[in-house]
């Protein structure tokens, strides 16, 4: 697998992810190497065209007609593989039905072309959830999107194919009970069974990568990790005895604990990564350490995918001012984990 190219989607075009591929190509060659947009030749003809600086010539765009051809494009130029109908009257920074077609459609050819086996890896640029709504898709984001087709394509029930969310930098790691959903569904979706197949998921995706077992620190829902049944009696009648269900089964995963505290002893160094409750409670952490190197990936899924950490920023698309770190840190990383899955 390692051998194929990985395919970068083109994200929501009327936000920045368009320019941050450009940008990624431009300034880390090292890490797109081998890599193609999955998107629309136009979109990104007009990002490189944006993006030109003290008068130099625009990147020029390589229009290849499969995946191995992006391994024999000419240096200095992007190579884009047109894989849906190109999009009419998209407004940059405003949010539609057919820039969330276009987003969501380019995420569904990436993801069948990695379930036959045909791209190593897909690293997906950010999309806007209610154009994606609007343009029909029955999913919040791309999490869910892939968990579809991944069972589709398996042949099996989305519960099947649990999936969870990792969110990564080189300083902290943390992994999801629940992604997208309300606080108040959230703290009803932990439970015995969420919890212990969270933390399997976890253990699996990072033995893999990390080549042992992974240290897991677990947090607790409710302050202090409930304080002994006096915050709140979740971490003593489901984490905890989730936790030993899972300790019993080998895994090295420890808690619950304080999750005002957890996240600190995992960055010092006691944990490899942590298990959080619910969508902000892990994310928080991660994304004040800078967004700009953090890196969402999603485990459980018989592929490779990584995305940046952040989303189609509409203030600031069109402008310039796009940060591609994140997206290049994607592609690190997506590179790292086809490795360790070679």
């Amino acid at each position: 697998m390692s051998g194929l190219p990985i395919a970068i989607t083109l994200g929501d075009p009327a936000g920045i992810g368009p320019e941050i591929i450009v940008r990624a190509f431009h300034d880390a060659p090292q890490w797109t190497r081998g890599c193609f947009v999955a998107g629309d030749v136009g979109t990104v003809r007009a990002a490189s065209q944006a993006l030109r600086k003290d008068g130099q010539p625009a990147w020029p765009i390589a229009q290849i007609d499969g995946p191995e051809a992006a391994r024999h494009a000419p240096p200095h130029c992007i190579p884009v593989l047109q894989v849906v109908a190109p999009p009419t009257g998209v407004v940059m920074g405003q949010v539609s039905a057919e820039a969330g077609r276009v987003a969501g459609e380019c995420v569904v050819w990436a993801a069948r072309a990695a379930l036959r086996g045909e791209v190593a890896a897909i690293v997906t640029a950010p999309l806007h959830k209610e154009a994606l709504a609007a343009a029909g898709f029955p999913y919040p984001g791309h999490t869910e999107l892939l968990q579809a087709e991944s069972a589709a394509h398996l042949g099996r029930t989305l519960a099947d194919v649990p999936v969870r969310m990792m969110l990564a930098n080189d300083e902290l790691r943390t992994v999801l009970v629940s992604i997208h959903m309300s606080l108040r569904n959230a703290i009803d979706a932990v439970t015995f069974d969420s919890v212990l197949q969270t933390l399997h998921i976890t253990h699996r995706a990072l033995s893999a990568a990390l080549g042992r077992a992974p240290r897991i620190g677990v947090a607790g829902l409710n302050p202090h990790a409930g304080e002994g049944g006096l915050f709140g009696s979740e971490e003593r009648d489901i984490i905890a005895p989730a936790i030993a269900a899972a300790r019993a089964a080998g895994l090295d995963a420890q808690g619950p604990h304080a999750p005002d505290t957890v996240f600190m002893r995992a960055r010092r160094g006691e944990f490899d990564v942590v298990v959080a409750m619910y969508h902000d409670q892990g994310l928080i952490p991660v994304k004040y350490l800078g967004v700009e190197k953090g890196v969402n990936v999603t485990l459980g899924l018989p592929l490779v995918r990584t995305s940046p950490d952040h989303g189609t920023a509409f203030d600031i698309a069109g402008s310039g001012r796009a940060d591609a770190s994140s997206l290049i840190e994607a592609l690190r990383m997506a590179r790292t984990l086809v490795g360790a899955s070679a």
